[in-house]
């Protein structure tokens, strides 16, 4: 611009010197036609649009001044900020990789996972090994086909035109390895030969499984994971071609999946398979217990079929393609009785595999991020309120600029940009806090005896998320007090006189907004003692059985190695051992262990009671050791326990609960009848498990069974030792001894036994429970966190408005005390102000609390929303804190020497 400004001054200077001026004069004349310089440049970038950019430069500029002039201003507002979104950043990225994360495979989005629904009570599914939810319409969801189906499906695909991309089958399941010599438990991936091809993954090292290798007569091969590749090999590429044992039968690695492949069925990676291996040794390493293969079976489901959208071919036709051949291929392959419904398959977003955390986390991750969207509002609250008593403050400055020309526009864009500063700081804090709150999550996520294995990913879309809440934050607390600033009357900015009155009127938007934050303050406030108070109840409830010193472990027994018969002998030889272990006072082992959300059930029909489809006959059971009681402390109070003289051979027996004995032996004594056991599917098809009458020899307490929440349901127990196979059992300790310094010695019992047995999911039962409160555990934490972080944003807006308020009533507080007012009553006046602006926000908290916390009912427990003790105690300390924040501005007031104020007016 000034070299083109130069040029433009010489060719003026050159004609007049031409018009016949001299030098001297021509140059004064050109400078005189030719104008300021700096007129011209700007009207230059302004044509230019580069004035738009210099001005900001200008507001950046003083903005950072501003703030900088502020130091204490300036700190609480991006603390504040920093916190609210720190706190939202931490939430997101955790829901981010547990919902919405997807398969580290590439063109994750194309996957679809098949999937199936029937009538609940009349499905030609009978049995179903894997997930099966109930729908809201009497139906009922699975996505397990049987490997006849998947075989099927996948030949006939070609035949359709290929609706849909080549399909592929896997199978999650638990497997004891023997590897380096060491048995532990392991989780494993049984998949169809093109599982690698379709999810167009390959491993770093080696090779993977391939269709040669899904075959029968091929060798067993395992692509392991890459942690187990680190924690039993140290990473060494010696790792090929080394052989392992997995239940009991020998496996080569051929190859090491990628850190970042977590198997088709989830994207956690606390569900990564730690062993790859084919479909094709399900015979051989998981047999059922009939010794029958379900590669054969058509009646079993237990597959889950995974394939890719084909480009051209929408979704329905595909889906009706494909469900035209399923119900073909259920006719043809398994027996279908009159009545029974034939599945319907669908097609879903496969890209999360199975996606079974939604149904845990959703409704979870949801009320998480509501919360701390409320944080985050209240702090924004906050900080226009503490803005517009810093703009009325600068009343003065914003009527001078005004009066010397500058814009409304200006003014306001020039404060916009201030709050756009200040929130870039809090942002910026915010991502710090964020990244180190995404360690945090995954300590809360940790099992009471397990390692945290949730890895929250802190990556640009997280990233992103922050940059537009900070974006967000600064427009939405800073455009009140800019609009306020830019609508400044310039003569009542100047008039000193005319101050107090419109700080006084300009004020009442601050107690409103401190009004909304004493609002959203006890709603969290409330929030958070609902969920303290359910973990509380949860806590007080009595399980029925003696929770400390009692050691828990469980032994999974391969089928191929022990099956029935030979499992029962295994377990009477580990009982017996375990019982000598000093320290050990009593041993038991059990089928389910309580409180761990499993249990099993199966038809309880009384001595001449036949099996009825439209009753309810099935109950809850146990299969337990003859010390089960003891060990547990469950006391019998009818008839005896299980004993010694209950054996193999002796006649079958059983013992049932309280509530069993209420509701199938109303008015009656239970000891002495008898009962049978049967299982039955949903259409009342099914075969006798025992023929033999089991006689009732006692009555116990009862006891809470899968969970805390529950209430204790009718159940019985059967001792293990009559039972015709139960497989792997969990083992019950009562000890003293602390688990590290008995577990050494327990490990070494089993091994001596057999070698290849683990020791797996070893816990105390009060851990267990811990494990079962888990989720309360982190509701509480983390609402009790946002609860005190309101908390202080409401202390914080209480005090700054009341001492704002007595700032600006200075001059009227000393013409009070001047005609006759006490300290205690000018005291007394401040505090009644800010108890009635804390009541009018609780009474709006209250009312939004009593329609929202409705929505969490179902993670309630023992209270109702509308707790009255939460209510009151939420009350009670919102009013507290307001009389403590408005504590200090009061004792201000009542210390306001009369002459000094009035010596100001």
């Amino acid at each position: 611009m000034d070299a083109e400004l130069a040029s433009h001054l010489d060719a003026l200077t050159a004609d007049l010197i031409r018009a016949g001026h001299k030098p001297d004069e021509a140059a004064r004349r050109a400078r005189i036609a030719l104008g300021t310089a700096t007129v011209h440049k700007e009207g230059m970038r302004a044509s230019l649009g580069l004035r738009w950019w210099d001005e900001l430069g200008a507001d950046l500029r003083y903005g950072a001044r501003m703030l900088l002039k502020s130091p204490g201003f300036t700190a609480i507002a991006a603390a504040s900020l920093a916190l609210a979104i720190g706190a939202n950043t931490t939430i997101f990225s955790a829901a981010k990789q547990i919902l919405y994360e997807r398969l580290a495979v590439p063109h994750a989005a194309d996957l679809r996972l098949l999937s199936w629904t029937a009538t609940q009570q009349h499905s030609a599914v009978h049995h179903i090994h894997g997930d099966d939810h109930p729908l809201p319409n009497g139906r009922e969801t699975s996505t397990v086909f049987s490997y006849a189906v998947y075989t099927q499906l996948r030949a006939q695909n070609p035949q359709q035109n290929g609706v849909i991309g080549d399909l592929l089958a896997f199978r999650e399941t638990g497997m004891n390895a023997t590897i380096q010599d060491n048995a532990r438990r392991l989780l494993a991936e049984m998949v169809s030969g093109n599982y690698y091809s379709v999810l167009g993954v390959q491993p770093q090292l080696g090779r993977a499984i391939e269709p040669s290798d899904d075959m029968a007569s091929s060798q067993p091969v395992a692509v392991i994971s890459d942690g187990l590749w680190e924690r039993e090999f140290a990473r060494s590429p010696a790792v090929l071609g080394q052989m392992i044992k997995l239940n009991d039968k020998p496996a080569i690695i051929v190859g090491v999946n990628r850190k970042s492949f977590t198997g088709a069925k989830s994207v956690l990676e606390s569900e990564t398979p730690d062993v790859i291996v084919a479909l094709a040794m399900q015979p051989i390493l998981t047999p059922s217990s009939d010794g029958s293969s379900w590669l054969t079976n058509p009646n079993q489901w237990w597959v889950n079929i995974i394939g890719r959208r084909k480009t051209g071919v929408s979704e329905a036709a595909a889906q009706a393609a494909l469900d035209t051949e399923l119900s073909a291929i259920v006719r043809a392959t398994m027996p279908v009785r009159p009545g029974e419904d034939i599945p319907t398959l669908t097609l879903s977003d496969g890209s999360r595999g199975l996606f079974e955390q939604q149904q845990i986390f959703l409704k979870p991750m949801a009320v998480l991020m509501t919360l701390v969207g409320f944080v985050l509002l209240l702090a924004c609250v906050n900080i226009a309120n503490l803005m517009l008593a810093r703009g009325t403050q600068r009343l003065r400055e914003m009527s001078v600029r005004l009066a010397l020309g500058a814009g409304r526009a200006r003014i306001l864009r020039q404060l916009l940009v201030e709050s756009l500063l200040l929130a870039a700081l809090g942002g910026a804090g915010g991502i710090v806090l964020g990244y180190f709150g995404r360690v945090a999550i995954p300590q809360l996520t940790e099992g009471a005896w397990q390692h945290a294995k949730l890895s929250v990913h802190f990556d640009w879309p997280v990233f992103a998320f922050t940059a537009g809440i900070t974006l967000l934050t600064g427009l939405l607390f800073g455009i009140a007090p800019a609009v306020g600033a830019a609508r400044a009357e310039v003569l009542h900015g100047l008039k000193e006189g005319a101050q107090t009155t419109t700080r006084r009127r300009k004020g009442m938007g601050g107690k409103a907004l401190v009004g909304m934050q004493v609002a959203l303050s006890t709603l969290l406030v409330i929030g958070a003692g609902l969920f303290i108070r359910t973990l509380a109840r949860l806590n007080s409830v009595d399980p029925g059985f003696r929770t400390h010193n009692l050691l828990l472990m469980q032994v999974a027994l391969p089928q191929s190695r022990y099956p029935a018969g030979k499992d029962l002998a295994l377990h009477q030889q580990l009982e017996r051992a375990f019982a000598a272990v000093p320290g050990v006072e009593s041993v038991s082992p059990a089928m389910e262990s309580y409180l761990s959300d499993d249990l099993s059930a199966t038809d309880f029909l009384p001595a001449g009671e036949t099996y009825d489809k439209s009753k309810h006959q099935e109950e809850e059971y146990n299969a337990v050791g003859v010390h089960f009681f003891d060990t547990l402390g469950i006391s019998i109070v009818a008839g005896r326990a299980f004993g010694n003289q209950d054996t193999a051979s002796s006649p079958p027996v059983g013992i049932i609960n309280q509530s069993l004995a209420r509701s199938r032996f109303p008015g009656q004594d239970p000891i002495g009848k008898s009962f049978t056991t049967s299982s039955h599917d949903m259409d009342g098809h099914g075969g006798k498990l025992a023929t033999d009458l089991i006689r009732i020899v006692g009555v116990c307490a009862d006891t809470r069974y899968m969970n805390l929440r529950d209430e204790p349901p009718p159940q019985f127990f059967l001792p293990y030792i009559q039972q015709a196979e139960v497989g792997g059992m969990v083992y019950e300790l009562r000890t003293s001894m602390e688990p590290e310094a008995i577990l050494p010695v327990l490990r070494k019992v089993v091994q001596q036994i057999d070698p290849d047995l683990p020791l797996v999911n070893v816990r105390t039962q009060d851990q267990q429970i811990e494990a079962d409160l888990q989720q309360e555990r982190i509701f509480v934490t983390l609402t009790s966190g946002f609860g005190l972080l309101a908390l202080a944003l409401a202390c914080v807006g209480i005090y700054g408005i009341m001492a704002y308020s007595v700032a600006n009533r200075r001059n009227e507080i000393g013409i009070r005390m001047a005609l006759g007012a006490q300290p205690g009553q000018v005291r007394g006046m401040i505090l009644r102000e800010s108890t009635w602006l804390a009541g009018a926000g609780i009474v709006a908290g209250v009312a939004a609390a009593l329609i929202l916390t409705r929505l969490v009912k179902s993670m309630l427990y023992g209270i109702q929303p509308y707790d009255p003790p939460t209510l009151a105690g939420g009350v009670l300390i919102l009013l507290l804190v307001a009389l403590a924040a408005s504590w200090i501005p009061a004792r201000r007031a009542a210390r306001v020497q009369p002459m000094d104020a009035l010596r100001h007016e």
